[in-house]
């Protein structure tokens, strides 16, 4: 990282700073405004919210208050730029096609406004930051190729729990190890039939909106996160909605190995979860030289041949910054899909329901995420779970039923649903 703060600082003395533009003030987007606001050599120039009022507020927590224009016009901004001044506007295209604008970062938290954005960002020779896991893993691959064609790059997050696996991952690969394992610590209870009234009183005390506590207690956002480490690595889950055992950090690296050596899985090279470890990340990798083994011995790691790499934070938003430089710098992503998704995350009910009925949002009443090897949801003809929201039902579905393409009649003509058709026949 001393080589991003050594280039970011070079920019500031240039006065030629990495132009950001940010699509989304929520909670996560303000803080990455704010977070910028502290370095050198990087700018948020654009932001865009559903409000005039909520883009512009985001500016306020930022030390050396800037001169912002509210305006949705595209030559008005592109001025104001000039100037350094910032802007804050209801239209996304601004943070699309303004042509200071090097890298466009998704807050949105929507799967279809992360396909538009993604689409429009790349059209527009924009390098893309998607915060939106549940885009990646419905759409990633076709929107990491069309990056790729387009000379710019497509990438998850750093700060979120896939791209801080995937850098110890890489690191492991790197130097040879067996994966064994990567995974995650679970810092909810599970309980797959939460749903957002359930919660409001917990997410009220965390300043939390209780559809996305949701998300995460019902494990959705755990299938989620988990299915964008497989599709990013080729690691894959050990069994259908994976193992999830209790485990202490100490205990990462006995029970994430293979059965006949104590631990609960059937296979090496897997993903899966721990709960009762929060909020770190985890990767368990194999090392059996005997050379190998005194020397990591003697270094702390333990007598193996199991070895634990565990991170025990992940910052989230105030982490994505280092994404952006590292597009712009290096030219590489945190993290991104392979070219055809290996888990896929499917939609299983929560509770019975009826035939007409409109499926709601992800951490809502209806369904929860789970995950699956994706030759197997191909086969079994599974609803990828970021295509369900504003499907209807044409059957019954009884409660804990998984959800099929046979059973719903699609949202049609979205840019989501497009992209995912189009992965789909080219990705086989």
């Amino acid at each position: 990282m001393y080589e991003i703060d050594s280039k970011l600082k070079q920019r500031e003395r240039d006065r030629n700073p990495i132009m950001v533009s940010l699509i989304g003030a929520g909670q996560m987007g303000t803080e990455i405004v704010t977070q910028v606001g502290t370095m050198d050599g990087m700018e948020i120039g654009v932001v865009v919210d559903l409000t005039e009022e909520a883009a512009s507020d985001s500016y306020k927590h930022v030390e050396n208050k800037p001169q912002v224009l509210v305006t949705n016009d595209l030559d008005k901004a592109e001025k104001a730029l000039k100037s350094w001044k910032k802007i804050a506007t209801t239209n996304y295209q601004l943070a699309t096609r303004l042509p200071q604008i090097d890298v466009v970062i998704d807050a949105t938290g929507s799967v279809e406004m992360g396909a538009i954005i993604s689409m429009e960002a790349i059209n527009h020779g924009k390098n893309i930051v998607m915060m939106s896991v549940e885009c990646d893993i419905t759409i990633g691959p076709i929107l990491r190729k069309m990056a790729e064609n387009a000379s710019v790059i497509y990438s998850l997050a750093a700060g979120d729990e896939p791209a801080a696996i995937i850098e110890l991952y890489r690191f492991a690969r790197a130097l040879g190890f067996i994966i064994v394992s990567a995974g995650k610590g679970k810092n909810n209870p599970l309980d797959i039939y939460s749903t957002p009234k359930d919660l409001e009183d917990k997410a009220n005390k965390r300043n939390m909106n209780a559809r996305m506590l949701c998300e995460f207690v019902d494990g959705s956002k755990t299938a989620i996160e988990m299915a964008a480490v497989s599709n990013a690595t080729g690691l894959v889950p050990d069994i259908r909605g994976m193992h999830g055992p209790k485990s202490t950090v100490e205990e990462l690296n006995k029970i994430f190995i293979p059965r006949k050596d104590g631990g609960v899985l059937n296979k090496v090279g897997v993903v899966d979860y721990a709960i009762g470890v929060a909020p770190g990340v985890f990767v368990v990798f194999y090392a059996d030289n005997a050379r190998i083994r005194e020397g990591m011995a003697q270094r702390g790691m333990g007598k193996g041949p199991y070895y634990l790499l565990y991170r025990p934070y992940h910052l989230c938003s105030v982490e994505v910054p280092l994404t952006v430089a590292q597009t712009v710098i290096y030219g590489e992503s945190s993290g991104h899909p392979m070219q055809k998704l290996t888990s896929e995350c499917i939609a299983v009910a929560k509770k019975d329901l009826k035939k007409g009925q409109v499926l709601d949002n992800i951490g809502e009443t209806c369904y929860r995420g789970s995950i699956e090897l994706a030759d197997i949801a191909r086969s079994q003809n599974l609803l990828p779970l970021g295509l369900a929201k504003g499907s209807v039902l044409n059957k019954d579905i009884k409660k804990d039923e998984v959800i099929t393409y046979d059973t719903v009649e699609l949202v049609n003509d979205t840019v989501l649903l497009n992209l995912r058709k189009i992965q789909d026949s080219l990705f086989l």
